[in-house]
């Protein structure tokens, strides 16, 4: 579970002597229980790091790994618990939690939890740190089953969590039951259905498609710049009323995220225009034949939020100010 490992204000003390020559300032601490922000951990971890560690962990801005996105994968073969101590590992705990809201970030300890468990917990993921730290080209990258996480102080100019993102959960097995009952994640379907249960007979016609997109990778969440002509219904054919519930089901997918990066994507969707947006919902995979869509997606020029709830919860997300 989502224990510290060790003291943090302890190794942080520690830690700072060691990254002070080799690292921009960082922000103080505000406050005796304040955390720092991701950014700020993740800099203080790449202080710490020995160089054996750095020789297996970072690499150049330009790797292609940095950008990678999958459902299931280690972006290094070495698993956290087999190369960083347990300070470190702490650390990118940290990092992680502040990846995430407030108010979501224990369903995701818990999904993440959950998901890892037979492969050892957090301590099986494993991490990547591309570029140099002060020079504005420096991202870490978390992986791991049903996780790729990214955090890069805007380092990937106009990308909305510094490049795609992937999320997920099996929460009673590999194949869920229609209800997809203790899933994180499946309240976001359920938002979404509201939106279908809104529109009348013709507009379900242009929302409803057959198969979904298949899951190949980086391929899932190629952008492809269309304002027209993408699977489903466009948010010109909807009333002010239903426009209103498709943002409800925007602001409930980026609800498990931090605000910073909940506020960038919302900032870019709106920039290349949110009447170019699509809602497609994908009948021929309806767990259980109920009615409730369990596929969906919204997409537009520069976004895909592509959900699928076949036979258990993937999410995957790519957010930019343009394609």
């Amino acid at each position: 579970m989502n224990t510290p490992l060790t003291s943090r204000r302890q190794f942080l003390q520690r830690s700072s002597q060691v990254i002070a020559s080799s690292l921009l300032a960082v922000p103080a601490l505000q406050g005796k229980d304040a955390l720092p922000k991701s950014e700020t951990l993740v800099q203080q971890l790449y202080g710490s790091l020995k160089e054996e560690q750095k020789k297996l962990l970072c690499f150049g801005w330009e790797d292609a790994r940095r950008l990678k996105v999958d459902n299931n994968w280690h972006i290094t073969p070495q698993k956290i618990e087999q190369v960083l101590g347990a300070d470190q590992q702490d650390l990118v705990r940290q990092i992680f939690d502040g990846l995430h809201s407030e108010e979501y970030k224990k369903e995701v300890w818990r999904q993440f939890d959950q998901d890892n468990k037979g492969d050892g917990g957090f301590a099986s993921s494993s991490i990547a740190l591309f570029g140099q730290p002060g020079s504005g080209q420096f991202e870490f990258v978390l992986t791991g089953r049903h996780c790729t996480r990214r955090c890069d102080g805007d380092s990937e100019a106009g990308t909305a969590f510094g490049g795609p993102i992937f999320y997920g959960h099996a929460a009673k097995g590999f194949y869920e039951k229609p209800d997809h009952a203790g899933n994180a994640y499946w309240f976001q379907a359920q938002r979404a259905n509201e939106v279908f249960q809104a529109l009348d007979g013709r507009q379900r016609g242009l929302a409803l498609r057959g198969d979904s997109r298949d899951e190949v990778g980086n391929k899932t969440v190629k952008l492809t710049g269309q304002k027209t002509g993408l699977d489903g219904i466009p948010m010109t054919e909807l009333t002010a009323d239903q426009k209103g519930l498709v943002r409800q089901v925007l602001a409930d997918l980026l609800k498990p995220f931090r605000k910073e990066d909940a506020q960038e994507s919302l900032k870019y969707i709106e920039a290349a225009g949110f009447d170019h947006l699509h809602m497609a919902f994908y009948q021929n995979q309806d767990v259980g034949n109920d009615g409730v869509w369990d596929v969906w997606q919204i997409e537009g020029p520069s976004m895909i939020w592509y959900f699928r709830g076949d036979p258990h919860v993937h999410c995957w997300a790519h957010i930019k100010e343009r394609a």
